[in-house]
């Protein structure tokens, strides 16, 4: 039995300017501000924007790629980690920092990763949801890749985290004037400790 569309009401786009994609993200954020990206589902979000799961799969293919968009976060995970891995070993803690000193000195990526750090130091919430995503979709798969205990990628992370804090929030001289490569060749060597085998 078809259903009823009432006069005159053809199937389709919704009548009027429609921004679904936008829905979407504005439904994301509150889900993932309430439940956390652990809890969150793209059921979830599907209903909270007023659309159909596969939309949201079509816009964004996984939960990870609606946060990433909802967040603004400027590099996708399950894109960068094998990339980063992709190379000698006795190399990643360069390349690690490498890419984040990269990231972070083009001002329209910074600026998402900066407010993620803001966010991550000032609202109970996005801290769970925030440590929640690190956990599963960046560190978690790195160290898994990489056959390394998840408390010595945590300190390679906290090490790149405390750089930028001091670097970019707290603009701490010389650090926040200091060329990249100088930073690289003093952060590197740590972080290739932890990372090593």
């Amino acid at each position: 039995m078809s259903e009823s569309r009432g006069p005159g009401r053809r199937p389709g786009r919704r009548p009027g300017v429609s921004d679904t994609r936008g829905q979407i993200l504005t439904a994301a954020r509150t889900i993932f501000a309430e439940k956390g990206f652990d809890k969150a589902t793209i059921r979830g979000i599907a209903r909270a924007a007023g659309v159909d799961p596969a939309l949201v799969h079509h816009y964004f293919d996984t939960k990870e790629g609606v946060f990433i968009a909802a967040m603004r976060v400027p590099f996708d995970p399950a894109v960068i980690v094998p990339l980063l891995l992709n190379g000698p070993r006795e190399e990643m803690g360069e390349r690690l920092v490498r890419f984040i000193l990269t990231v972070t000195a083009d001002p329209q990526a910074r600026e998402p990763v900066l407010a993620l750090i803001r966010t991550a130091v000032t609202n109970e919430q996005a801290v769970a949801m925030i440590r929640e995503f690190m956990t599963d979709a960046l560190l978690g798969r790195a160290a898994a890749a990489l056959g390394i205990p998840m408390l010595r990628m945590e300190a390679a992370f906290a090490q790149m985290f405390g750089m930028l804090m001091a670097r970019y929030i707290l603009r701490l001289e010389p650090m926040a004037s200091a060329d990249p490569e100088e930073l690289i060749a003093l952060v590197a060597p740590a972080i290739q400790r932890y990372v090593a085998p």
